[in-house]
């Protein structure tokens, strides 16, 4: 075709690292910016830890669980502040025993927060939660306003 260059086969990066050159890269970089635009509060920079979170929606609720291992249900504090739910807690280190000498301590302790945005409205009032093997369960049930409503369609 006039006007166009010749292409010549290209090594490219690929074959030096078996997928595209920057994929890696990219995926690390959106993990951090990610955890920098999340809407936690930022702690993870300082060591702190951020359970993972799961948010579901029925008709009627939202479900949410949250991966909080080791936490007892009175070291957790849960809010409900108009469309958004913060979640926090603290687990407080288990003080050394004496004649015990610790090679390596990798069980986590502190603090977490999260704060999620809602989809919907919810009824703060009739808000529950569970902490049950490690799991963390927050049943919101959603307004009136909020439900879905099915519209027959007449002829």
């Amino acid at each position: 075709m006039p006007g166009t260059l010749p292409t010549r086969p290209s090594r490219g990066m690929t074959s030096w690292f078996g997928r595209e050159p920057f994929q890696s890269l990219r995926e690390e970089m959106n993990d951090l910016l990610s955890r920098f635009t999340s809407e936690g509060d930022g702690n993870w920079l300082i060591g702190e830890g951020i359970p993972s979170l799961d948010l579901a929606e029925t008709d009627g609720d939202i479900e949410v669980k949250l991966d909080v291992p080791g936490i007892k249900p009175d070291e957790i504090d849960i809010e409900v502040r108009g469309d958004t739910l913060h979640i926090s807690g603290e687990h407080k280190e288990e003080k050394e025993e004496k004649g015990k000498t610790y090679h390596r301590i990798e069980r986590r302790t502190g603090s977490f927060s999260r704060s999620v945005a809602l989809p919907c409205c919810v009824n703060e009032d009739k808000v529950t939660a569970e902490c049950r093997d490690g799991i963390l369960t927050i049943n919101l049930p959603k307004t009136e306003e909020s439900k879905t409503r099915k519209v027959t369609v007449k002829g």
